[in-house]
């Protein structure tokens, strides 16, 4: 038997009055009827069209299970580090399930300052994916499963039928593209930004540089260490995402945007330096990345809406470029995320092609004096 986890203790949030983000809550609680659906449904695609992140509340997994996954992620941080670095997969060939180690990215130039951020990412137990784990790991196997699996079931097969209702599709066209069973990158995360100093911090002004995720849904628990931002569809501003107790925050990702020619937005986010008063603690994270089947080519979906909206094709379709299925999506962008050694101050990678017909964008400038990176989903 597995020796019991360690407890798991959140840190105090911040007192700091921040500019917080209007975003709306999904309430699971009312899904399973005609019309709490499609009152769900209304509400789901005002969120993503207008902000892109979203709340939902009443998903039906206790807060109990939720912490025993932060205290597995901090105890598999605890380990040491050699132990942890016979886990790492072909990072520089786009490879992702296992761990990232920190300090694969120059963010500050001038003093050689490298990111902080490691990342332990665990692949869907369908078959597809053989893995081994260190022993921490493996020995939970079991509870890990059972945990990724009611993400599924308990908030994302929800969420996909409120959206193919919201497009006036058969109630099962995205749950059928994003079966627990089939082949697919989704992975759940363990996510750790070590702390920096007070001088430091004012060096890179940002742990991660503005990026959108590369597939469907990101499923993001509630930490309350501040430090996540969104850029505002309409205003183009910076808003903090506060943590909410008893949710879960969700936003939309690239993959939702090729299906729907842009109508759903991927949303800009970044993970900035804490308010003062958490800045002295590390930052864990636990995620979910939910994306679509391997072999789905990424073309536009003939929905009425967005026939009727003028949303009939993505910048693949647009460009007369092949559209890429999924798998060949996410290993182009997870390739490009994972350069080593670059520094995010150079434009030429900042604004690389990913694939043919679809450029990377800058999302945040650079203040002057300092350069920092992305790592994202």
């Amino acid at each position: 038997m597995a020796p019991e986890l360690g407890s798991y203790q959140f840190v105090t949030e911040t007192k700091e009055n921040l500019d917080w983000a209007d975003l709306i809550t999904l309430d699971l609680s009312k899904y399973g009827t005609p019309e709490g659906n499609k009152e769900l449904a209304d509400f789901l695609i005002r969120a993503i069209r207008e902000k892109g992140f979203f709340y939902v509340k009443n998903f039906n997994i206790s807060q109990e299970r939720v912490n025993r996954q932060f205290a597995m992620g901090k105890e598999f941080y605890e380990l040491p580090l050699e132990e942890k670095l016979k886990y790492v997969p072909d990072l520089d060939n786009g490879q992702f399930n296992g761990y990232t180690p920190a300090g694969r990215r120059i963010i500050d130039e001038a003093t050689g300052l490298r990111d902080r951020i490691e990342i332990y990412n665990i692949p869907k137990f369908n078959g597809y994916f053989p893995r081994d784990h260190p022993v921490l790991v493996k020995e939970r196997l079991t509870e890990i499963e059972e945990f990724a699996r009611s993400l599924h079931s308990e908030v994302l097969d929800p969420l996909f039928v409120l959206l193919a209702i919201a497009l006036e599709l058969p109630q099962d066209y995205f749950t059928n593209i994003h079966k627990y069973e089939e082949k697919s990158e989704d992975h759940l995360r363990y996510m750790k930004y070590s702390k920096y100093s007070a001088e430091e911090n004012a060096r890179i002004h940002h742990w991660g540089r503005g990026h959108t995720d590369l597939g469907s849904f990101t499923l993001l628990f509630r930490q309350p260490v501040a430090a996540l931002q969104i850029k505002d569809h309409a205003t183009g501003e910076w808003k903090w995402v506060k943590p909410q107790d008893g949710t879960l925050t969700v936003n939309a990702c690239d993959a939702l945007s090729f299906l729907t020619g842009g109508y759903v937005k991927s949303t800009i986010h970044r993970v900035t330096v804490p308010p003062k008063d958490q800045q002295h603690v590390d930052r864990l994270g636990l995620l979910y990345f939910s994306r679509p089947h391997n072999d789905i080519k990424l073309h536009t979906v003939k929905s009425p809406v967005l026939e009727r909206e003028g949303y009939t094709q993505n910048e693949f379709e647009a460009s007369g470029n092949p559209v890429p299925t999924m798998e060949e999506w996410t290993f182009a962008k997870q390739k490009w995320q994972r350069t080593p050694n670059r520094s995010y101050a150079d434009n030429t990678y900042r604004t690389a092609t990913i694939l043919p017909g679809f450029k990377e964008k800058i999302y945040d400038e650079l203040p002057t004096g300092s350069a920092t990176v992305s790592v994202s989903a």
